[in-house]
């Protein structure tokens, strides 16, 4: 299918930046092209008609007609499930059915680090980026980070390094996908209602690795107890990391971990301290996670260890997650918008050792508040609740810690802003999904800082 990707027809179902980005690559290699996307045309952020039309690529909207039935190869959103009725007559069709990374993979000229876990990926892609840029080498940051994979293939030779952010509804619709090095950061329960069963999440993530060979690498999660169970059935090139173990005695030829406050790195007949944790900008365990498989992944592409080091000083981390936001009063503010499930709030808490006034909440899903519980009851002074679960919060944690309901984000704000004193910090981190009062996560963490920056310091 490489070498012939133009002969295939391409029915595209969505017209968000990746569907919108495939669409115009197709199109510029000569392949028959439809986009079709089931939103009116007001509704969309990123399509822009008249470039369509431009183009001459076809499409819909308002809706999926029969038309996308015509065409060889289905290109689905990320956010369509692969058990959704339109994709399961395309499957009886026996319509090949692949996501936007796929197709991209195959344009792609150079080597593609891919990222994927639960939690995690938009940090570790994002600073892996970093160390490559300043390498001073050519690197593209893209997939679900901001720009779409298919937006950068134009832009890479074989020089450039791609590092991708890669979720597992993208991963679940792979056939050919082939990272040069791919990284699993962790595993925990999520998007099970999407995938259908935690087996079904698990298997689409290890897809990352499905393809790889010899000559290529897998990085991942050593303290992770699911993922290092299945790591003895992993292709090429196993490169674990942890925080806990001295990688060097479990017998691995290549392994990244924390030993005596330092990172240290062995492979390539080589063993290195790459740096002193404390000299890491990122602050908590989960941060220091991500840093080690950036730093697995750049040494294992012979990037110099001072490039890394300088990197891991300097680089002040992601949009919405633990971002510092101000200090005001002595208190500091810190927006975790990202933090859209109880294990990402579990390390935002882990991050600061005491006086945290939490605000969380949002849409309904799964409570799991015994996994915050003993930090809650060791490091938080308050808790305000908001959104569709801030009841739920309320009657859990209110037995042992004072709990405030508050019905808009802003009044939640105005409220940890009364309530703290210096040396405190409050920290909004949801750990529920931001569709009851936004948008998105990005629009909720964007309110949470205007609304912090708007504080006036107190008299």
């Amino acid at each position: 299918m490489k070498k012939e990707i133009n002969k295939y027809s391409y029915a595209i179902l969505g017209a968000g930046r990746s569907g919108i980005g495939i669409a115009k690559l197709l199109k510029k290699i000569g392949a028959d092209v439809f986009l079709s996307e089931s939103l009116e045309i007001s509704k969309l952020k990123y399509f822009d008609e008249k470039a369509f039309q431009d183009y001459e690529i076809p499409f819909e909207t308002g809706g999926h007609s029969d038309k996308i039935y015509d065409y060889d190869v289905i290109i689905k959103s990320p956010g369509i499930p692969i058990n959704n009725d339109i994709i399961n007559k395309a499957v009886e069709l026996n319509k090949k059915v692949v996501s936007e990374i796929e197709i991209a993979f195959l344009l792609c000229k150079a080597p593609v680090i891919a990222v994927t876990g639960t939690n995690g990926k938009t940090t570790t892609t994002v600073l892996t980026g970093e160390i490559f840029k300043n390498a001073g080498i050519d690197s593209k940051v893209c997939g679900n980070v901001g720009l779409a994979f298919s937006e950068i293939v134009d832009e890479v030779t074989e020089k450039s390094i791609v590092v991708l952010e890669t979720s597992s509804f993208q991963l679940e619709s792979t056939e050919m996908f082939k990272p040069k090095v791919s990284m699993l950061l962790n595993f925990t329960p999520d998007h099970v209602d999407w995938h259908g069963s935690l087996e079904d999440y698990f298997n689409a993530k290890l897809k990352i690795n499905m393809n790889q060979s010899e000559d290529d690498a897998i990085i991942f999660n050593y303290d992770d107890e699911i993922i290092r169970g299945f790591s003895s059935k992993f292709k090429g090139n196993i490169i674990p990391f942890s925080v806990k173990e001295n990688l060097e005695e479990k017998g691995y030829k290549f392994g990244c971990y924390v030993s005596e406050n330092q990172i240290k790195y062995f492979g390539k007949n080589e063993s290195s301290k790459i740096i002193n944790t404390d000299e890491i900008f990122i602050r908590g365990n989960h941060n220091l996670q991500n840093s080690l498989a950036a730093v697995a992944a750049a040494k294992y592409m012979n990037v110099k260890d001072d490039v890394i080091k300088k990197t891991l000083i300097n680089f002040k981390g992601v949009k919405h997650r633990i971002e510092p936001v101000r200090e005001l009063n002595g208190v500091k503010y810190y927006n975790d918008s990202k933090a859209t499930n109880f294990d990402s709030t579990y390390v935002a808490i882990e991050s600061f050792k005491k006086n945290i006034v939490l605000i969380m909440g949002g849409k309904k899903g799964a409570n799991n508040f015994d996994l915050i519980k003993d930090f809650v009851e060791e490091r938080v002074k308050y808790i305000i609740a908001i959104g569709q679960t801030k009841n739920d919060i309320k009657d859990y944690f209110s037995k042992f810690k004072e709990v405030l309901v508050e019905e808009t984000l802003e009044s939640a704000v105005n409220k940890a802003y009364a309530l703290s004193e210096s040396g405190d910090v409050v920290l909004f981190s949801p750990a529920y999904k931001s569709f009851d009062m936004f948008d998105n996560f990005e629009q909720r963490g964007e309110e949470f800082k205007k609304f912090v920056n708007n504080l006036n310091p107190k008299k």
